[in-house]
C-alpha cells in the first residue's frame, strides 16, 4: 500500500494526478478491490493534505493560482458528495467499465491534442 502511495505521490507531483489514475486501478488490479471499494479507499488518501509538499514546491516557483484552486476545491466538495451517491447506485461492473472508458477518453484527448 505504501508503494501505491509513493507512485501516486510521484505522479501527483509530476502530473497533478494520483487518486483516480494511479491508486484506483492499482487497488483493483493488484489487490482485487471492487471498483467502489477502490474509489472509496482512494478518497481516504485524498482527505489528508497529501499534496501540501508538492504545492509548496509549485508555490515557490510561482506556479499556483490559489484563488482558482480554492474555487475548484469548493466545487470538488459538492461534486464528490453527489458523484459518490451516483457511483454507489451503479452496478460494480458498469462502474468499472465506465471508469475505464473515462480514462481512455481523457488519455486519447491528451495524446492527440495540439
Amino acid at each position: 500500500m505504501i508503494l501505491i502511495g509513493v507512485v501516486a505521490g510521484v505522479a501527483g507531483g509530476l502530473f497533478g494526478i494520483g487518486g483516480g489514475v494511479i491508486i484506483v486501478p492499482l487497488l483493483v488490479l493488484a489487490f482485487g478491490f471492487t471498483q467502489h471499494k477502490a474509489q472509496g479507499t482512494s478518497l481516504v488518501a485524498l482527505l489528508a493534505p497529501v499534496g501540501l509538499l508538492g504545492l509548496m514546491n509549485y508555490w515557490k516557483e510561482n506556479n499556483v493560482d490559489l484563488a482558482k484552486g480554492l474555487w475548484i476545491a469548493l466545487g470538488f466538495l459538492g461534486g464528490a458528495f453527489f458523484g459518490s451517491k451516483i457511483a454507489l447506485g451503479l452496478d460494480p461492473n458498469t462502474m468499472r467499465k465506465s471508469f475505464a472508458v473515462f480514462l481512455v477518453l481523457v488519455g486519447g484527448y491528451m495524446f492527440f491534442r495540439k
